[in-house]
């Protein structure tokens, strides 16, 4: 992640190394021009060197031939040293156009060490004056070779005029390279400047304008900065915290609604306990006296008489248990049978019902009392009404996740717009006859139970008859239910 103060460092480096590169720049033409004019006056040294120590030498051999004592002897070999150093050095500026020149330079030079060896000779030998007319003859060198320098220096000049005169221009291109060097610099830098200030004005205007967004009320929008510092980083917090709060504000709205559907359901169960109290006068006395009719009847020969009473005491015990309680499929399979068994008794021939049940989803546990009034409504609003009865199918299918039931009966049915209604709860039909439980107070058990809404299905039209579908999630004894 790059830092602000990484990115000013940056600025600061960027800044820094435009500068080294101008200097370096500057610096290197300055060398190579301070070069050249180095090369020329090393020339110019050199054999201006040839000259001073020709004419040294001249001196000490006079020195030497006047009074030819050690001293005056070692600085006449120094000075002779010095002229053959210098000679060497004179002869490696050779080039094309000099080489003649300085090969003659070069010859006079070792004419003028010879003269002068033998000068010291005739005079080691006392012949002063053949030593006298040497030393006569190594001054006129030492003047020829001065002459033959001052004009090898003319030469040098006229050979080298366009180089001079190069040197020159390019001292005057180095003062405007210096200027569109400095112009390009500054402009650069003007817009590196301007990116580096659009690089952390652009996010925080993006994280300020995040944050009215919020004040706004706006919880659900995201925090997008396009940035990789620390604005980043903070607009990264900041979003965590827009979606804490927003998921804060979503739990307490869950919480309202669960709280809510709690309370209603609460006073469902009230309603529906309150009627089972109403009913239960005295339960036990009403059980032991149907049994007593029961067997009463039996033993009068009254068999069927018998079975329906039996049948009675059955639903009217499964009914008074508490509304609260989960039962399996099987218990609710056996209770509605016992109560078509009582419809039939009521009914006769009018009433025809029909059974299709899968064993294995019948394990399966639903809210008790939950088929019975789905039961009645079809015996109330499909038999009843009509005087030729009708025909009333319970199907328990296994769905794969889901188990469905199904209610269907064959009588006068409803429109689309009264079955949406009644799905939507704006009709409250009927309540059953033996429950006191009505459709509406069936769908909102399940719907708890399950903890999910798509429970309950209507297919229906006018004169086609009603089939209720359930869609019920697989539950077991031991799982825990909403």
């Amino acid at each position: 992640m790059n830092t602000i103060q990484k990115k000013i460092w940056t600025l600061a480096g960027v800044v820094i190394v435009m500068m080294v590169a101008i200097w370096l720049a500057l610096t290197f033409y300055n060398q190579k021009m301070q070069g050249q004019y180095n090369d020329i006056l090393q020339r110019y040294l050199q054999m201006h060197e040839v000259t001073n120590a020709s004419r040294q030498t001249v001196t000490d051999l006079n020195d030497f031939l006047v009074k030819p004592t050690e001293e005056a002897g070692s600085r006449l070999e120094a000075s002779k040293d010095r002229l053959l150093d210098a000679q060497s050095s004179v002869f490696k500026l050779r080039n094309v156009e000099n080489e003649f020149a300085l090969t003659n330079y070069s010859n006079m030079i070792e004419s003028f060490i010879e003269t002068v060896d033998r000068a010291i000779a005739f005079r080691s030998q006392g012949e002063g004056e053949a030593a006298t007319a040497e030393f006569t003859e190594a001054n006129r060198i030492s003047i020829y070779i001065s002459e033959t320098t001052l004009s090898i220096f003319n030469a040098e000049l006229q050979t080298y005029e366009r180089f001079y005169r190069g040197i020159i221009q390019q001292s005057e291109e180095l003062n405007t390279l210096g200027v569109w060097l400095l112009s390009l610099i500054t402009v650069l830098l003007l817009l590196f400047t301007y990116l580096f200030s659009l690089s952390i004005t652009k996010p925080v205007h993006q994280l300020t304008k995040a944050a009215n967004e919020l004040a706004k009320g706006r919880f659900d929008q995201p925090i997008r900065v396009d940035s990789n510092d620390e604005i980043s980083f903070l607009a990264k917090t900041f979003d965590h915290m827009r979606g804490n709060i927003n998921k804060l504000i979503l739990e307490i709205q869950q919480k309202a609604q669960l709280e809510s559907e709690l309370q209603e359901s609460k006073l469902l169960l009230q309603q529906s306990q309150l009627r089972n109290l109403q009913s239960q006068i005295n339960p036990h006395f009403l059980f032991n006296t149907l049994n007593t009719l029961s067997k009463k009847a039996y033993l009068d020969g009254a068999e069927e008489t018998s079975d329906l009473l039996v049948s009675v005491a059955g639903l009217l015990r499964y009914n008074l248990k508490r509304l609260d309680h989960a039962v399996t499929l099987h218990e609710e399979a056996y209770v509605l049978k016992q109560y078509m068994e009582i419809q039939k008794a009521r009914f006769s021939d009018r009433l025809k019902f029909h059974a299709e049940l899968d064993g294995a989803a019948l394990l399966y546990q639903v809210p008790s009392l939950t088929l019975q009034p789905l039961i009645e409504n079809a015996v109330i609003h499909a038999i009843e009404p009509q005087e030729e009865g009708g025909e009333v199918w319970f199907r328990v299918k296994d769905a794969g996740e889901c188990v469905h039931v199904e209610i269907e009966d064959n009588g006068k049915g409803m429109s689309e717009a009264k079955r949406e209604e009644l799905l939507s709860g704006g009709i409250v039909p009927k309540e059953g006859h033996s429950t006191g439980i009505g459709f509406a107070n069936v769908v909102k058990r399940l719907q708890l139970f399950y903890g999910r809404e798509d429970v309950v299905e209507i297919s229906s039209a006018e004169g086609a008859g009603t089939k209720i579908t359930l869609k019920l999630p697989k539950v077991m004894e031991a799982e825990k239910h909403g």
